[in-house]
């Protein structure tokens, strides 16, 4: 079904019958994709059609900076309640799809800005999805605590975020170090936070895209669940631009 979406002062062509989900399905496994040293999802049955109940009726234990995508706000890293719910307002976005690989940086592997600039090819995206490589789908359920993932350089989300993109999405559990001593310069170069800072803007964490999906421009639709908390399990879903 091909549809006309209009994105600031441009319309696009997209086909609606055709999402691509870069979204990692949250399950109450051991086998769900996990970080932050926590336990796994929790979900507690409470009444059961099997047990002869009216209705399926559960309770869920989540944490959504751990247990899977999550789009979070700049309320992750401030004093003052920055909610998701309440800082995002639009949810469709021009985007671009990029693959890049680790570089060895000192003890760690890191994205650069050099990378991020060549990929980019000079596009002015609303949205930059980051896929690394490897890209095996053993990412849908890694438990990631104590691996020291790659991250992004300062350098390269301050040019991200000198580029006016405004929604950054990547599939590693966070765009900073694992253990950094809480300094989050990643988050806070993003979000500018010791200058204009940028209440508009997300950041996606633990997305999953398949290798089937070729880099180039899409359309996001960012969803995510009405949470009044600084991040939410999200579901971003790209259209291929016709």
């Amino acid at each position: 079904m091909k549809a006309t979406i209009k994105v600031k002062n441009d319309v696009y062509v997209v086909d609606l019958s055709k999402p691509l989900d870069i979204s990692i399905p949250l399950r109450a496994s051991k086998k769900n994709v996990n970080a932050w040293y926590i336990e796994e999802p929790k979900i507690e049955q409470l009444l059961s059609i099997e047990n002869g109940d009216a209705v399926n009726f559960n309770t869920l234990t989540i944490n959504p900076h751990a247990h899977g995508t999550h789009t979070e706000t700049v309320g992750h890293i401030t004093k003052e309640n920055y909610s998701i719910n309440k800082c995002l307002k639009q949810f469709f976005f021009t985007a671009e799809l990029i693959t890049v690989a680790p570089e060895r940086y000192l003890k760690d592997f890191v994205f650069s800005k050099r990378q991020i600039e060549y990929m980019l090819k000079g596009k002015n995206p609303e949205a930059l999805v980051i896929r690394t490589i490897p890209n095996t789908s053993d990412k849908k359920k890694k438990q990631y605590s104590n691996t020291n993932w790659p991250y992004l350089k300062v350098d390269a989300i301050e040019y991200i975020r000198n580029k006016g993109i405004k929604h950054l999405l990547i599939d590693q559990p966070s765009v900073d170090r694992e253990k950094d001593d809480g300094q989050l310069l990643g988050h806070k170069a993003f979000w500018d936070l010791d200058g204009n800072v940028r209440k508009d803007c997300t950041i996606t964490e633990f997305i999953y895209v398949p290798n089937k999906v070729k880099d180039g421009s899409f359309i996001l639709n960012l969803q995510i669940a009405p949470l009044d908390n600084d991040a939410t399990p999200s579901k971003p879903i790209l259209y291929k631009i016709e």
